[in-house]
């Protein structure tokens, strides 16, 4: 799986691109927590062994993964948008802005890639080439070492508002929408990173005012 990956990579550098920067998210699903984005150069002069979709990867898996990917890429850029901002411009937005973000954090000599290539979205405040990849995280070696990054980062995040909201037991469920999330914030009512525009949270939310 990893070299039919990098060989769809490759057909772009082959037409011209050099520098390829994917870009995935983790985060448009759950009920609370930010949106994460990652943008990836990988360095074309050796693969990765067993970059996939981070969802088809158990969690140690893309941990080895993401420490492989941050030791080798020629540029990792990242783009965070947290749950008050999600309530305010919509989620499709919100993961718009992260990626741009993402874009822009790559480091400067990255700044201008020749290409994006973007899990399923097109960015309008980007100015360089680029192309949207339905399940691109399935097809692009780039795409998915994004997917892992940005995967690992919030996993993290998560894990230490856990630590801060102890009730809601977010290092299990990562705040998507398990019937046990749904439970605590029917029980405790929602916290400071639930997603208030989210439903069912929009609507449990209102027996707590």
């Amino acid at each position: 799986m990893t070299t039919t990956l990098y060989a769809f990579d490759n057909d772009y550098r082959k037409a011209g691109y050099k520098t390829i920067v994917g870009i995935d998210e983790a985060g448009r699903g759950p009920l609370a927590g930010p949106v994460v984005a990652a943008a990836v150069a990988l360095n074309p002069a050796f693969e990765i062994d067993g970059i996939d979709d981070s969802k088809r990867l158990t969690a140690a898996k893309r941990k080895h993964l993401f420490y492989e990917i941050l030791y080798n890429a020629l540029s990792i850029g990242i783009g965070i948008v947290d749950a008050h901002e999600i309530d305010r411009i919509n989620i499709l937005n919100a993961t718009k802005l992260a990626m741009s973000e993402a874009v822009s954090d790559l480091s400067p000599d990255i700044l201008s890639p020749d290409i994006l290539l973007i899990d399923a979205l097109k960015l309008p405040a980007v100015t360089c080439e680029q192309v949207s990849i339905i399940k691109g995280d399935t097809k692009s070696a780039s795409i998915a070492a994004a997917s892992i990054i940005a995967k690992v980062l919030r996993d993290s995040i998560m894990f230490i508002f856990h630590e801060k909201y102890p009730l809601y037991n977010f290092i299990s469920h990562k705040g998507y929408g398990t019937r046990e999330h749904v439970e605590n914030i029917n029980t405790h009512g929602p916290c400071e990173i639930h997603r208030k525009t989210f439903a069912p949270v929009s609507v449990l939310k209102l027996q707590f005012q």
